[in-house]
């Protein structure tokens, strides 16, 4: 039993990417910290979303390139999968990032107590220790940082075998001959590159008019074509009434304006969100306000007690980077700072085949906020390096304020788009204008050329394409 700790001045609830992030800032601060984690750390990022998730797509791509090499002039024989040694190091990736993350803490002189925790005060909390029964603690300031879990519709037949969530997709002994997800958001459309390229039969259902739909609209319909050359059955505008059993595995009945249809997979994926972990923390206890999307929080990253923090899924984020991002904002609160979270410039990653990243208002929402804008689009077939990538499906779409300039939202379906948005991020968060990007000089050959033609297109400038030709 954790003994001797006294008055905290932070406590953090939850050892994921928020929590780790929050406790470690605190203790560079200065604060006596401690984080109360029931599982391992690294929450579902590390254990069962980012890390391995990403881990796999590798190994995906890796197969898709050795089979495609012939076009870069490279004979290979023999290629096969290892499904039992592709699922044996991501095991290994992953409790090498746990145990780092484990390490940071100890380093950081953050106290790590294994238990269940709630609030039974504003100040208070009791940790049911694992194996050594109950701890009091108290603290100046606590974060509730206790994530999220996969959402169960409330569909008959849900709870069946072989009705999987995307934690247990991850746990597979072997890749299903059929799989059917339900969902076409980031989860469902990463899982459907992800089997799709390990050889499985995958159809993506969705119940809205068009895959990722709280993405630009654009982007969304080329993914479901670029998706549907790979392979996969796409089919939107459909909902799953009910899964029952087949000889196959699993017949799930869609309904559509067509009428029902009955289509047969050996597994069923559940890629219909998440929801946040707010029950048994004791919220009640300190008067913390939550619902169904979790707890409000305001910029500080604060509920409607003072000194009472929320940051990442149980606060109604998204993705790991938010959760970094508030965690750092609620640590320099909790001790005496003045940080805010911009969440307008959060970024969003897809990390399907070919990649998926935007940050800032889609066209959609722009219009709708009552702004006049100009669109500028680059197709990554223009792009050198892209073709000698054999990389150039896809393309960047820049939305502007069609007066002042200022670049309003950034759109990159593409090779490495996880990784070019930063550039665009950037200039979203500091308010930059298309003239501003526009003098930038940026390196050839690369991929990151492809913003600077998009934002070009904007004035109808661009260099290296026709306006309005796409990939």
């Amino acid at each position: 039993m954790v003994a001797g700790l006294g008055r905290l001045d932070v406590l953090v609830l939850g050892g994921g990417p928020g929590g780790y992030t929050a406790a470690i800032r605190a203790s560079q601060l200065g604060g006596k910290v401690a984080v109360v984690e029931k599982d391992r750390v690294g929450g579902v990022c590390t254990n069962v979303g980012c890390i391995p998730t990403k881990t796999l797509l590798k190994s995906v791509e890796l197969l898709s390139e050795i089979k495609s090499c012939h076009k870069f002039g490279v004979a290979v024989q023999g290629v096969a999968l290892d499904f039992k040694g592709l699922m044996k190091r991501k095991e290994e990736i992953v409790n090498r990032m746990v145990g780092y993350v484990e390490y940071l803490l100890e380093k950081n002189g953050v106290q790590l107590i294994r238990g269940s925790a709630a609030l039974t005060s504003p100040r208070k909390v009791r940790v049911v220790e694992k194996g050594e029964g109950m701890l009091e603690l108290e603290a100046e300031s606590i974060i509730i940082a206790t994530g999220s879990k996969p959402l169960k519709p409330p569909i008959p037949g849900a709870d069946w075998k072989d009705v999987l969530t995307s934690d247990e997709a991850l746990a597979l002994e072997n890749a299903p001959h059929s799989l059917l997800i339900m969902g076409g958001g980031a989860v469902g459309c990463e899982f459907a590159s992800l089997f799709s390229g390990l050889g499985t039969e995958v159809r993506l259902v969705e119940m809205m008019s068009r895959l990722l739909p709280a993405e630009d609209g654009e982007i969304g319909s080329r993914l479901e074509q670029l998706l549907r050359r790979r392979g996969v059955e796409v089919s939107v505008g459909v909902e799953v009434k009910r899964i029952s059993s087949s000889p196959e595995g699993k017949k799930v009945a869609l309904t559509s304006k067509e009428g029902v249809k009955e289509v047969e997979a050996e597994k069923v994926l559940l890629a219909t969100g998440r929801v946040p972990n707010v029950e048994n923390l004791g919220l009640e206890n300190a008067g913390v306000s939550f619902g169904r999307k979790g707890i409000p929080v305001n910029q500080r990253m604060e509920t409607n007690v003072p000194r009472v923090f929320a940051v990442g899924d149980v606060a109604g984020g998204q993705f790991a980077h938010e959760a970094y991002a508030g965690g750092l904002v609620a640590a320099e609160n909790a001790l005496g700072g003045n940080s805010i979270l911009r969440r307008e410039t959060i970024p969003r990653c897809v990390f399907t085949s070919p990649e998926v990243a935007a940050v800032g208002l889609t066209e959609e929402q722009a219009r709708e906020r009552g702004h006049r804008v100009e669109v500028g689009r680059f197709p990554f077939a223009a792009n050198g390096r892209a073709v000698t990538l054999e990389a150039a499906e896809g393309f960047v779409k820049v939305v502007a304020e069609a007066e002042s300039g200022e670049l309003l939202g950034v759109h990159i379906l593409g090779p490495h788009a996880s990784e070019l948005i930063s550039g665009a991020i950037t200039a979203v968060s500091l308010e930059a204008t298309v003239e501003d990007v526009a003098r930038t000089v940026i390196p050839h050959p690369t991929l990151s050329e492809a913003f600077k033609e998009a934002v070009l297109d904007c004035q109808k400038r661009a260099i290296h394409s026709l306006r309005r030709t796409l990939s």
